[in-house]
């Protein structure tokens, strides 16, 4: 649970109940930790959240109970939790922008999420998912969904070279998307065991800016430069102009509130660059699914560690040291 500024506490609680309409209470079978909680944990914290709730955005689990009105769910079915809801009434809502609703909440953000046994969810934000598929690759279905709008809003297509800044779980998404349909991808990354991680995973082009200057590795890489560029950090985008080509596309994924970045915006006019920002996912969890039940991903290589909930400032631990590329508790 978020207790304060910079503290999670391990409580005990009863279990809850679905006793809103259209509510179902959810067995939760597990939870990845991602770098938004690191920065809701941070003193200042870098994202904001509720005092009390309890974390936790990217979980799965099996339907144990429903409220009155839910339908096409059932108890033991198991589901993936889109945790981003929205009123369906605004402006943004209406006009097919739902991840910029006026009255936007988060499951485990400011309402309470998957990093307890039980939690209680609206049915309409939960997505049947296949049993054959393994849990080390179900658990990415949130985080891959978010990824999916980005690499349809930058639309690289087969054949293009694409530049992915940031080689964490989000970067590492991006890199097999593109692969998978057919880019040419390199990924850039300061951490060498990041970078094994990718290389496991089949991305073979890789380069450490801290031994070998970017811009070199990509100019070698595809000598006009860059189709596209994507920025998984959240700094990058300077970086990011160095290595794109005449006419390319750049996407900003990564978010750093505290970021003021010096913007060469005559390189944006003269060189006719696109510039993408990409928040979230739109409607993209069925999408997500499917490519793991198709198998066309398998994201399960890049879990570092598996956790007990009990171990869950380890768990943290070993984010913040960067030594894990992924943590992921189970019940």
């Amino acid at each position: 649970m978020f207790a304060r500024e910079g503290v999670l506490e391990l409580q005990e609680r009863p279990v809850p109940r679905a006793t809103l309409p259209g509510d179902v209470l959810i067995d939760v079978e597990g939870c990845g930790i991602c770098g938004t909680d690191l920065h809701i944990l941070e003193s200042p914290p870098a994202h904001p959240a509720t005092p009390g709730s309890i974390l936790g955005h990217e979980f799965i689990g099996r339907i144990a109970d429903a409220g009155e009105g839910v339908t096409g769910l059932r108890p033991g079915q198991r589901v993936a939790v889109a945790p981003n809801l929205c009123c369906g009434r605004c402006a943004s809502c209406r006009c097919g922008r739902p991840n910029h609703c006026a009255d936007f909440s988060t499951l485990g953000i400011f309402r309470d999420g998957g990093l307890a046994r039980f939690c209680v969810a609206p049915g309409a934000a939960c997505h049947p998912l296949a049993e054959t598929v393994m849990f080390e690759d179900a658990i990415w279905v949130e985080v891959l969904s978010c990824v999916v709008n980005s690499v349809d809003n930058i639309s690289a297509r087969a054949g293009e070279n694409v530049v992915v800044i940031g080689g964490g779980p989000v970067g590492a998404l991006h890199a097999l998307l593109f692969a998978a349909g057919g880019a040419r991808v390199i990924v850039s990354d300061v951490s060498d065991a990041r970078l094994d991680v990718l290389r496991s995973a089949g991305i073979a082009a890789t380069v450490n800016p801290a031994r070998e200057p970017m811009e070199e590795a990509v100019r070698s890489f595809a000598s006009g430069g860059a189709d596209v560029v994507v920025d998984c950090v959240g700094t990058q985008l300077d970086a990011a102009l160095d290595v794109v080509r005449t006419g390319g596309r750049i996407s900003l994924f990564g978010m750093n509130a505290r970021a003021r970045p010096a913007v060469r915006q005559n390189m944006i006019t003269r060189n006719e660059l696109t510039i993408y920002g990409s928040y979230v996912g739109v409607n993209t969890f069925p999408r997500a699914i499917s490519l793991l039940e198709r198998g066309v991903i398998s994201p399960s290589v890049m879990i570092s560690s598996v956790m007990p909930l009990s171990g869950i400032h380890d768990a943290l631990g070993l984010l913040r040291s960067g030594s894990a590329m992924k943590v992921v508790i189970r019940h």
